[in-house]
């Protein structure tokens, strides 16, 4: 059995005031904090019914196409976060890149992205950046891992996405407009071989509607034999505000190609 922890990270958990050390999370998550310690309960309960765990880790740089200092409005103000960006929005002049020299670009990306139809870009708060607070795993989680770590010997794999500032990268098997220029693969295939061997494959983390979601569609566009063996734990994450839709079309799309939806303590090992 393989869990595979999607962006388990302070940024996105809505922690209470006593584990914050004095940070607020960038991008939490409405639930998101007890859905990591339903997450963490299981992991310890599971012991070396677990064969294997990847944790993946959104990273990101400050100045990033999905965050505000990377963009202007056409009048030069500053871009709010929560701001969608649509192509004829950038054709119109009503927002446009820093980088005058990236106005090409963009376009094209933008078009992309459209015609992909499986988001619209959003501008987010800065989060998840690389040496940050936020960047770290929930402290729950890593213990819980940690833990799983020393008694089995093996260590949890980390795969950080998003390190492109020129894509956003809310799946971890590729990004939604992949940059061919980019040094690192197109496509994530160590993931996906790692994934396809397991005889089970236990998925959660933050947030369902978005980087949950996004990596469990490609896993399944990218290996279909796997659906069946994926089990995804509803009460393991949670919608980003706004987006429950998302998620729930999502894993009524899963349930369609034969993946399981269940909750962490009906999980057998």
């Amino acid at each position: 059995m393989h869990l595979l922890i999607i962006d388990p990270q302070n940024d996105f958990c809505d922690l209470p005031d006593a584990l914050r050390a004095g940070h607020a999370p960038a991008l939490p998550v409405p639930g998101a904090h007890a859905d990591m310690l339903r997450l963490a309960a299981l992991i310890e309960r599971a012991g070396n019914g677990i064969d294997a765990i990847t944790v993946t880790l959104d990273s990101h740089l400050r100045l990033d196409i999905a965050h505000p200092g990377f963009w202007r409005q056409g009048n030069g103000a500053a871009v709010s976060p929560f701001t969608p960006i649509r192509a004829a929005d950038v054709r119109a002049g009503a927002f446009l890149p820093r980088v005058a020299e990236d106005l090409a670009y963009v376009l094209d990306y933008l078009d992309a992205l459209e015609a992909a139809g499986r988001h619209t870009h959003m501008v987010w708060p800065v989060h998840c950046e690389l040496g940050s607070w936020g960047h770290n795993a929930h402290a729950a989680v890593r213990r819980a891992y940690n833990q799983w770590e020393e008694a089995s010997g093996r260590n949890a794999q980390k795969v950080l996405k998003g390190m492109n500032p020129r894509t956003e990268h809310y799946s971890a098997i590729r990004a939604e407009v992949p940059d061919p220029g980019a040094p690192d693969p197109l496509v994530h295939e160590a993931l996906l071989d790692r994934l396809t061997r397991a005889d089970a494959i236990l998925v959660a983390g933050e947030a369902g509607s978005h980087c949950v979601r996004a990596t469990v569609e490609d896993i399944v566009t990218y290996r279909p034999e796997t659906a069946t063996r994926i089990v995804l734990l509803a009460d393991c994450m949670s919608p980003v505000a706004g987006f429950a839709a998302q998620q729930s079309a999502f894993l009524d799309a899963m349930r369609q190609r034969g993946a399981r939806v269940t909750t962490a303590d009906t999980v057998q090992f």
